[in-house]
């Protein structure tokens, strides 16, 4: 009963384009790629600035220690 077969996809797929159109589906599909491409390069970005902030933090309060 929870099965979800290819037919039931290829029915789903037709009622989306019967739907929204090819066009708007095509704009959809980039748009949502553009944006996952845009939160993947977030993420790999983001640990390497906290751990460079990090790095700089604790060789900052250990030189400030030493004087």
């Amino acid at each position: 009963m929870g099965e979800i077969s290819i037919g039931k996809l290829l029915i789903v797929a037709v009622i989306f384009v019967l739907l929204f159109g090819t066009k708007k589906l095509r704009t959809l599909g980039s748009d949502l790629g553009c944006a996952l491409r845009g939160f993947q390069n977030a993420v790999k970005d983001e640990p390497q600035s906290k751990t460079e902030t990090v790095v700089d933090t604790q060789v900052a309060t250990k030189s400030a220690d030493n004087q």
